[in-house]
């Protein structure tokens, strides 16, 4: 789906070949996802994720300080804020952030998709995760705020624009965790569309 006349290319970091310890941590999280979805999240422990992963529990906690971070992390942040950045700098800065966000809907490739996903199925399912994932959501909201701020924008306006779009990211993620009627751009598209519309295709 093409949002607009200007498209933000993905940024190169996404699809860069991940280091030994990425691909630790991609497989640790994998597995766990995995055995979340066959055994229930309560019922899976640390050491089974470590075992199915071909790592001991140590180099589980390396990666992962604990069992809801598997979950709750996202790696994306980096990526979301370069969209945001990537935006036009005359637009305003509710504007850039909204738009940004809409970007990283359709940008995102479909093992990402599918694994982000599983992550919001389990925090809207699982209540303990529920409770942290607005707190999990502060550091994209940082990560965000941060880059704005570093291209000229104002921190107040920065930080208010970024938590307004954040609140809909989060209803719109968590609607589609939980009942999955649509895609996630839909979604996203949908929550993000009551603070304004989407840029008209040309």
């Amino acid at each position: 789906m093409r949002l607009g006349s200007h498209r933000t290319v993905l940024p190169t970091n996404l699809a860069a070949v991940p280091n030994r310890s990425a691909e630790t941590r991609a497989r640790i999280q994998e597995c766990a996802l995995k055995l979340f979805a066959r055994n229930g999240y309560a019922a899976t422990r640390v050491v089974d994720i470590a075992a199915a992963a071909g790592v001991s529990h140590m180099t589980f906690f390396r990666h992962f300080p604990t069992k809801e971070d598997v979950v709750l992390e996202d790696p994306f942040n980096p990526v979301i804020a370069d969209l945001i950045a990537a935006q036009p700098l005359g637009l305003p800065v509710l504007e850039r952030v909204r738009l940004g966000l809409l970007d990283s809907a359709t940008e995102l490739p479909e093992w990402a998709v599918a694994q982000t996903r599983e992550r919001i199925r389990l925090a809207a399912c699982e209540p303990a995760l529920r409770d942290r994932f607005s707190a999990h959501l502060q550091a994209t909201e940082r990560c965000i705020v941060d880059r704005l701020i570093e291209q000229a924008a104002d921190p107040l306006t920065a930080s208010t624009a970024t938590a307004a779009c954040l609140a809909a990211l989060r209803v719109a993620l968590l609607d589609w965790g939980e009942h999955g009627d649509q895609t996630l751009n839909e979604r996203i598209v949908a929550a993000l569309g009551v603070l304004g519309p989407p840029r008209a295709a040309h």
